[in-house]
């Protein structure tokens, strides 16, 4: 009987070259009017071999563009409003209700934020805003496989906002960039709430919620005149504060890093800082009998108000 023989390279030479005549899907992204600085942001996101990108000179173009094939993500130009482009976003949703956009632009109030999300934009940016934090956003709306319905309006005024927001880490950051473009605050005060208020949501998402997307916490964001309130109402059984080993809150006087070693030993991620940083903070953080809602209050500065 003939002996065959056995070529191992050759055969991985094969698989090799099926591998890459074998097909597959290119994502899309489509750029409105995109100036220098935004293309060559996308151009180190996204693998030039995995994304196609498009553009469009105005919002008329890119809404006959999206009549035409799915883009997985758009992003709207700094240089229109953000009226003009919710009037895009909601054309696009009609048409395509899955899509990812992300709304940039020079012209922004509240009230738009507030639209963008009952719209379910992914995500909403006006000046200032730092490319770093664009490029993280852009990134989750890439890699997120199910999003639109992870934020849901209550009821939403400029001056107050109730939210459910999913139990999960990006969807926080999506509520805390909404949020960050609502709060019409001068500074430090919006930056000392934005902080405070970041650190007791992802405490309320990762304990209180166990970062379970079938979960929500609740939220609700009141701006008075000379005041900021938030509170934050997350679906765990709660806590007292000298029965969480894992924060720096419950420490001990004599040892001010116990907690750091609880953690390690129990496979968590570094920091417990949060409850002991959002006090730093802000004027008052109260809890809830069981521990599982958390207010925060903020008294803004009457002469920063003044000058803003």
């Amino acid at each position: 009987m003939r002996r065959v023989r056995f070529d191992s390279a050759a055969v991985a030479r094969q698989k090799h070259m099926n591998s890459q005549l074998r097909p597959f899907a290119v994502k899309s992204v489509l750029l409105v009017d995109a100036d220098d600085q935004v293309h060559s942001l996308l151009s180190t996101v996204f693998n030039p071999g995995d994304w196609a990108i498009q553009h469009a000179p105005d919002n008329a173009t890119a809404l006959a563009m999206a009549r035409v094939r799915a883009f997985d993500l758009i992003l709207t130009s700094e240089k229109t409003s953000g009226r003009e482009d919710l009037e895009l976003l909601r054309k696009i949703r009609t048409l395509r209700p899955h899509t990812r956009l992300i709304i940039l632009t020079n012209e922004s109030a509240p009230a738009d934020v507030i639209d963008a999300m009952r719209q379910r934009a992914f995500s909403y940016f006006s000046p200032p805003f730092s490319m770093d934090a664009l490029a993280d956003m852009i990134q989750k709306a890439v890699e997120e496989p199910c999003w639109d319905d992870g934020i849901e309006i209550i009821s939403a005024t400029p001056e107050w906002i109730r939210l459910w927001a999913r139990c999960d880490r990006k969807t926080a950051e999506r509520v805390l960039q909404f949020f960050n473009e609502i709060a019409d605050l001068p500074e430090p005060e919006k930056s000392a709430v934005g902080m405070a208020f970041r650190e007791m949501l992802l405490n309320a998402i990762e304990h209180g919620g166990g970062l379970d997307p079938t979960k929500y916490v609740e939220i609700s964001y009141v701006r008075a005149r000379h005041m900021v309130t938030c509170q934050i109402n997350d679906p765990g059984p709660g806590f007292t504060l000298d029965e969480i080993p894992h924060a720096a809150i419950a420490n001990p006087a004599d040892d001010p890093v116990r907690h750091v070693g609880y953690r390690e030993a129990q496979g968590m991620r570094p920091g417990g800082f949060g409850v002991l940083l959002a006090q730093k903070l802000v004027y008052q953080l109260i809890y809830g009998q069981d521990g599982n809602e958390v207010l925060l209050v903020k008294y803004l500065d009457p002469d920063r108000l003044r000058a803003a």
